[in-house]
């Protein structure tokens, strides 16, 4: 129940920086309403005159629809237009909350929702939620009040002719509920599947050098043209229940209760017991009280769109943050970070259940000290360097940097003073330019050319065809492997942080950028904390210390010369590390 009402007060809330728009919208849509209700009758007046031979007074006449008609297109203008902008900058909020919130969520979130779903949510279920904030309460004021309002003026008309018209009204709604339920499970269905087409979508355009190189583009085309059917298949089928529903409501009902009522009225004429004009003034309210049974399923179906893209935006803001976002978290201006890095009897799972990947490690790591980490794969290497920016929460024990736990550090505090290096480099869509100024923003110029100097960048950089200004692609694409390795390695020089995480650096570089990458690293490590994670022994030999990782956990640490002497899991493991 708490949850329920969190949520509301939630949905309501985006309402509250447009409260005075929101106001004229309701009150413009009301407006619009008592004019609909009011035309038909100035049409009784008219005719009723013309009909009982009195020459009607048609220029008063036409000059009041004619003002009426005027005011109603006015205030129709400013809820159509204004109320679409409303129901937009309400979305554009949302979605930089969202986005926001996003930033702040934990790896592990993102190990367990694919990007594609991710997006999807973002931009088509806001998308669908903003026309709920515009149109809901809209629909509810236009269609409601011309119900009530019209049941009202004909039920003082004709209480007869009013009864024969009501009477199909019970039919209409249980059909209209009855198409409610199929066409709700068939719109679920269908925001599922567009979800699984984002994410085939951005799988399969991410990798698309991937597919490439294997020459899978027919497999890719396959299981697009797979998760595409489905979304056909689910539009299909809203279509079809759309198409029953509409053109029973539309066409059948609505054309059959106009029958209903010529010919009941047409009786009730011949019998003087009802006037043409009064005929006329029924057939022009019969709408008002049908569309509103008509749009049920309309307004029904726009409601749960809303409501269930809401309670999606809600599972993602409702999910924690990671810790260290909290007001009482150390800032910048109360920490200066010598890099003295310990592990205190840390035990780390990825997920309840599983089992440990990490299993009561303690370290002392001293400031400067340069630490290589070495170990077969899936002892847990580079989860215990992700654990050190707090990348992931400890499963037990603690880390301390400088003595002090890093659950006590602002998130944004504790990572400034951390730099990554790893094999993955993502650089950004831009300039070079863009991409060094990563590490530290506010740089200007002269700071992020000196950052590609001690990178062994600057050359390559004034190389390409504008220099530092050339665009590099997404992912920096237009780059090798080796230019984008020491771009991040630039990047990181430029952020300037106490304590450093190469993580398998150099691995996927041929012998030349290694040469050239290893250079820079070297000087970006002289005087931090370093941690090495590698699997060639040229780039760990020269490590203060070597620490070699097990299942079961620190098997052995020392020099590369003491552990070679010592002829242990160290020695056997220098035949892999080549």
């Amino acid at each position: 129940m708490s949850q329920s009402r969190n949520r509301i007060e939630k949905f309501v809330s985006f309402y509250k920086p447009y409260a005075l728009l929101f106001i004229a919208d309701i009150t413009c849509a009301l407006v619009v309403s008592v004019i609909s209700l009011m035309l038909p009758l100035c049409v009784r007046y008219i005719t009723h005159d013309a009909l009982d031979g009195v020459t009607p007074d048609f220029s008063r006449g036409a000059l009041a629809m004619l003002a009426l008609i005027s005011v109603q297109t006015a205030c129709a203008l400013f809820y159509d237009y204004m109320g679409h902008n409303m129901g937009a900058m309400m979305e554009r909020d949302m979605r930089n909350e969202l986005f926001a919130h996003c930033q702040k969520l934990p790896f592990s979130f993102f190990d367990k929702n694919k990007t594609g779903a991710l997006m999807s949510r973002i931009t088509h279920d806001l998308l669908n939620l903003a026309e709920l904030y515009h149109h809901g309460p809209e629909d509810l004021m236009i269609y409601g009040l011309r119900f009530i309002g019209a049941l009202i003026i004909l039920m003082n008309i004709n209480l007869q002719l009013a009864l024969v018209v009501c009477a199909f009204l019970p039919v209409m709604a249980a059909y209209s509920l009855l198409f409610q339920g199929k066409m709700r499970a068939a719109y679920r269905n269908n925001r599922e599947r567009l979800a699984e087409l984002n994410a085939q979508l951005e799988d399969s355009i991410g990798g698309i050098r991937v597919v490439k190189s294997f020459a899978n583009e027919e497999r890719e085309r396959q299981k697009f043209a797979g998760v595409n059917e489905q979304f056909f298949r689910g539009r299909a089928f809203i279509y079809k229940r759309e198409a029953f529903y509409f053109t029973g409501m539309e066409y059948f009902f609505a054309q059959l209760i106009t029958a209903a009522v010529v010919g009941a009225g047409s009786l009730w004429i011949s019998r003087a017991s009802l006037g043409v004009s009064d005929l006329i003034t029924f057939l022009l309210y019969v709408g008002y009280l049908t569309a509103p049974i008509s749009r049920i399923a309309f307004v029904v179906q726009q409601y749960q769109d809303g409501f269930t893209g809401f309670n999606r935006f809600m599972e993602i803001m409702e999910t924690a943050p990671e810790t260290g976002y909290g007001t009482k978290c150390l800032t910048n201006s109360e920490v200066v970070v010598q890099g003295h890095v310990q592990f205190v009897n840390v035990s780390f799972k990825y997920d309840e259940g599983r089992e440990n990947v990490l299993e009561n490690i303690s370290l002392d790591i001293k400031a400067g000290e340069s630490v290589a980490i070495v170990g077969h794969s899936g002892v847990g290497k580079t989860s215990l360097c992700a654990l050190i920016p707090h990348f992931y929460e400890v499963t037990a024990g603690m880390i301390l940097v400088d003595g002090v736990d890093i659950r006590r550090f602002g998130l944004q505090t504790l990572r400034r003073h951390i730099g990554v290096v790893q094999q993955d480099v993502y650089l950004f869509a831009g300039t070079v330019f863009d991409n060094i100024r990563y590490g530290k923003p506010d740089a200007d110029d002269a700071e992020v050319i000196m950052a590609a100097k001690k990178a062994n960048a600057h050359d390559f950089i004034m190389a390409l065809p504008n220099g530092y200004n050339s665009d590099i692609g997404q992912r920096g694409v237009k780059l090798s492997g080796g230019q984008r390795q020491r771009l991040s390695i630039a990047r990181v020089f430029l952020k300037d942080p106490p304590i450093l995480i190469f993580d398998e650096a150099t691995s996927a570089l041929d012998n030349e950028s290694e040469h050239i990458v290893h250079e820079a690293l070297t000087d970006l490590a002289k005087n931090r904390t370093t941690f090495i994670i590698a699997h060639r022994l040229s780039t760990v030999r020269n490590a203060g210390r070597i620490i070699v990782l097990t299942k079961q956990g620190i098997g052995e640490q020392g020099t590369h010369a003491e552990l070679m002497q010592r002829n242990g899991i160290y020695a056997r493991l220098t035949g892999d590390l080549g």
